[in-house]
């Protein structure tokens, strides 16, 4: 296949090499402020040839004829204009088109920021051939939203799950973020989790990105693994002469009384008589802030007595720093010769001290079948890290993530362009000297309070600082990278089956190779001197619970300081005795390497003036090399197991268009695409832990989940820069992944399961187990509805200044082939991260100087993780945040603007089993934020 496609493509280029037919190409740009406008449209008037500007709002008409044409751009909340151009013969004729906004159009109403933001958007969003959404910078602005994550979420279909208050992993479609892709100007970015395939997104500031493309459909030049969809995050491009633009703000953050502090830079310019375009932009945040959280664990015991087993209150104390920059470059050879170079750079801090007692161990006291009390021990634990210019007493989390591409665009003669790219991607996160230190108190009286179960209530009779006895001080440094080296090479030319109709023809080649490697290290130390045998002999913090989130009931109480904990010399061998603890760390290090390699073939046909058809075929073969740990009572390594494996998916896809009206579009699609297995499910490891009776384990026969997908959308343009849409969806899964999990784990099915492993399960007994297992289908089924227009239609200049945008997804599903712990398939069982009801809405208004806009976003409770039975399984609650943002020009270039976020302290809160159960309630209290911009 490799080598027919690469014949076929010198073929090509020898071929058409003598063709003597013209191009015609330009720049599409705002004529107030010079920026680029992507997702024009550009068609030679009377002729049934027309393209869509880029991003850089550049475009190509191909295989034109000599001859004078009239070239017609097209933009939404933009006045069209024609031009005239006399084509010559075998060149590349270039005209450039400069458009106006349009008050005629829009009614007189006046096009400012947030409506020039939303006209970038829906014109790219309208030219597409993907059904998808697109948000611009000029969008994100307009929201205070501070990470890309945090802009994501007001898209239709996308939900997020939150970390410390902020957007990070990404739902599409009610599918959880293993099943969605993430990339960088088209190029994957690596993930800095340890574990699975997610991307951080709240690692990348919102301000570093110039648009967001989410595409819920694939076509067959897109990789293929994106099951809900793929985001693609688009830099700055080079602009077109001098842009400077700076940011500074301030913020507060009520729940610690600390300040944040942000900046921003964007310079860009082109140089070498235009030649070379440059932009290089930067950014910094610093937010000092943190949480208050409380946890349960709840059992049944075999009455039917519900009660807690476990209980933790945590105080999180959290400084995040967000560096960011970023380089783009354009050489232009000449007309037909382009090269692009992209460097960005991404860098957090994620600095952490947690406070957290935790009860358990607990027994209840029995009269007959009635608890009559309960018994158990308490815990104080304090995070920290190292002393250190670096740590600063706190666990310090280093996340880098770092791209780097050259790619190329050429048009080889009138009838056949060529690109190709180049890139490397690096993520990593590093935890050096990260620290605990314990203290615990045992034989404890305990009382429950469960009179309202989403606030249960655990004290204890006896607790005093002189009782809680030092259990354990130790000390780990983690790291996790993963890097991929992609390439990929594709080739355009007209082919068309219907004479007269527009026709297009591309295929390529991709590559990409990925590793990933966790290796963690974790020490235990012993004390050799007095002085630390009793909390009460240490230096101590005390927090009180006033003013804690869940309620000023929860005391977290006295914990050993940071700074203690901090200058201990763990490696003075006179104080203190060091040792591995191989339980720490064994099990969870490997090292994973994948080969994707694909060959594709997209063919674009128009039949009419109406109705077109984007028809695909996809080859995707992986192969993967895994190395685990097989790990023998926690401590023990007994032995590395590598596995290899080899397989190839067949990626068909088919999609039409109906431009029923020039402003109501109908799109149906019928897509392939398909989820590979978390890296560390993948991971051939196995640990044995003896003292729990527990056996942990990856499955490196697990396959790669298959989904067909079915789409029909309906969009309704409004002159007013505004749209009406509404849309179904259907996924057909094959081989979805869920976490197994079995309380009663023998002997007999651990033979079955691994027959060459040393069984460490005696007779008669019954362990617990947790693997990640295929399951048979899932039946994924919703649909979605977007309404955003500017109210141009009511009277009067200050009503006509009112836009709304509102949207709302449903989602449903059923997955079949889940097994409880006894073997029984679990029935009405849905998709994990499956979310059914998602709203996003906003009112905002604007004028020539002053802009305000008030944001809505709601998210129905949902399956999170499966258990070993319903009475187990965790669902994420429902969440709803409102946000509110306005700015005001103090100049045409200044402006002065403010912000507040989750305005409605909404926790993140997970459940057990049934709603009214609270697993985990996080609060985060608002945030707020103002700051000037300078836009030159």
């Amino acid at each position: 296949m490799k080598k027919f496609l690469l014949l076929t493509t010198f073929f090509l280029l020898a071929f058409t090499g003598f063709a003597q037919k013209a191009i015609i190409s330009g720049k599409i740009l705002d004529a107030d402020d010079k920026l680029p406008l992507p997702g024009a449209m550009v068609q030679i008037v009377g002729e049934k040839k027309y393209t869509v500007s880029d991003y850089n709002g550049r475009f190509e008409l191909l295989n034109i004829n000599e001859g004078t044409y009239k070239v017609e751009v097209k933009y939404i909340g933009y006045t069209s204009l024609t031009q005239e151009i006399k084509v010559e013969q075998g060149k590349n004729n270039v005209i450039d088109f400069a458009l106006k906004t349009s008050g005629t159009e829009l009614n007189e109403v006046v096009v400012g920021d947030i409506l020039k933001g939303q006209a970038k958007a829906l014109n790219q969003q309208k030219n597409n051939k993907n059904i998808g959404n697109v948000i611009s910078s000029d969008q994100m602005g307009r929201f205070p939203d501070a990470n890309v994550g945090d802009a994501l979420k007001r898209v239709p279909g996308i939900t997020m799950q939150n970390d410390q208050g902020e957007a990070r992993n990404i739902i599409i479609r009610g599918l959880a973020p293993s099943l969605n892709s993430v990339t960088l100007n088209g190029d994957r970015i690596p993930s800095a989790e340890g574990d699975n395939r997610n991307v951080q997104m709240d690692l990348i500031p919102s301000d570093m990105i110039s648009t967001i493309e989410v595409n819920k459909t694939l076509t067959s030049d897109m990789d293929a693994d994106a099951i809900g969809g793929s985001v693609n995050l688009i830099t700055r491009a080079t602009p077109n002469g001098e842009r400077i633009s700076a940011t500074l703000a301030g913020g507060y953050l009520p729940i610690r009384e600390h300040a944040s502090y942000t900046a921003g830079f964007v310079y860009g310019n082109r140089f070498f008589d235009n030649k070379l375009g440059a932009v290089f932009s930067g950014s910094y945040n610093n937010v000092d802030y943190g949480s208050d959280n409380i946890e349960n664990e709840w059992v049944r015991d075999e009455f039917g007595n519900d009660y807690l087993q476990a209980a933790e209150i945590r105080k999180y104390d959290v400084q995040r720093i967000r560096r960011s920059g970023s380089i783009a470059l354009d050489y232009k050879f000449d007309e037909n010769n382009t090269i692009f170079a992209n460097a960005i750079y991404n860098w957090r801090d994620d600095r952490e001290n947690r406070f957290r007692t935790t009860y358990d161990d607990i027994e209840a006291i029995y009269d007959g079948e009635t608890i009559t009390g309960f018994e158990g021990r308490v815990k104080r634990q304090t995070k920290g890290g190292l002393d250190n210019s670096r740590n600063k007493n706190r666990r310090l989390e280093d996340q880098r993530v770092q791209n780097y591409s050259l790619r190329g665009e050429h048009l080889i003669n009138s009838t056949l362009d060529l690109d190709w790219s180049a890139n490397y991607a690096k993520a990593r996160e590093y935890r050096p000297g990260e620290r605990y230190i314990e203290y615990r108190q045992k034989g404890l009286e305990m009382f429950q309070d469960l009179s309202n179960p989403r606030f249960p209530l655990l004290t204890t009779a006896g607790e005093a600082t002189d009782e809680f006895e030092f259990d354990s001080v130790t000390e780990n440094t983690d790291e996790t990278s993963e890097s991929e080296f992609g390439a990929k090479v594709n080739i355009r030319f007209p082919f068309s089956v219907i004479a007269g109709e527009k026709g297009r023809l591309r295929t390529g080649l991709r590559l990409r190779l990925k590793e990933k490697e966790r290796n963690n290290m974790f020490y235990s130390y012993s004390t050799l001197t007095d002085g630390m045998e009793l909390l009460s002999e240490v230096p101590t913090s005390y927090y009180d619970g006033q003013g804690f989130n869940p309620g000023s009931k929860y005391v977290p109480g006295t914990f050993a300081s940071v700074s203690y904990l901090g200058s201990l010399d763990l490696n003075n061998s006179t104080l203190f005795e060091k040792e591995t603890d191989p339980a720490e760390y064994l099990a969870v290090n490997y090292n994973a390497k994948e080969r994707i390699t694909a060959a594709y073939v997209r063919w674009d046909q128009d039949f009419n003036d109406k109705l077109s058809m984007v028809l695909g075929f996809r080859v995707e073969n992986t192969h993967i090399d895994y190395t685990g740990n097989r790990v023998l009572d926690e401590e023990e390594l007994e032995s590395k197991i590598n596995n290899t494996n080899s397989y190839t998916n067949l990626l068909p896809s088919i999609s039409f268009q109906y431009n029923a009206t020039k402003d109501l579009i109908l799109r149906a699609a019928a897509t392939t695409a398909l989820a590979r297995p978390n890296y560390y499910a993948l991971a051939p490891y196995v640990n044995n832990i003896a003292a729990d009776k527990e056996i942990t384990a990856g499955n490196p026969d697990l396959d790669a989940t298959y989904s067909y997908n079915y789409d029909f959308m309906a969009e309704n343009y409004f002159k007013s820069v505004g749209l009406i849409s509404g849309g179904v969806f259907y996924k057909r899964l094959n081989d979805f992944i869920y976490n197994y999990s079995d309380n009663q784990y023998t002997d007999a099915k651990f033979a079955a399961d691994f027959p060459n492993q040393i069984n460490p399960i005696p007779a008669g007994e019954n362990w617990s187990f947790l693997q990640s297992r295929n399951g048979n289908t899932v039946d994924v089924y919703g649909f979605e509805v977007a309404f955003q227009r500017q109210l141009d239609f009511l009277p009067g200049k200050f009503l006509k200044g009112f836009a709304v945008y509102v949207n709302y997804t449903y989602t449903q599903s059923k997955a079949k082939g889940i097994a409880d712990e006894d073997g029984n398939e679990r029935n009405d069982i849905s998709l994990p991260g499956t979310t059914p009801h998602m709203f996003n809405g906003s009112l905002s208004w604007e004028n020539k100087r002053f802009s305000a806009r008030i944001s809505t976003n709601f998210t129905s409770d949902y399956l999170d993780e499966l258990g070993s039975e319903s009475y187990k399984d965790s669902y994420y609650d429902k969440q709803f945040f409102l946000d509110a943002n306005a700015s005001y020009k103090i100049t045409p270039k200044l402006r002065f603007f403010a912000e507040a976020n989750n305005l409605t302290n909404q926790p993140l809160r997970y459940y057990q089993g049934v709603a009214a159960h609270t697993k985990q309630a996080e609060y985060y209290q608002a945030r707020y934020n103002f700051g000037l911009k300078l836009d030159l």
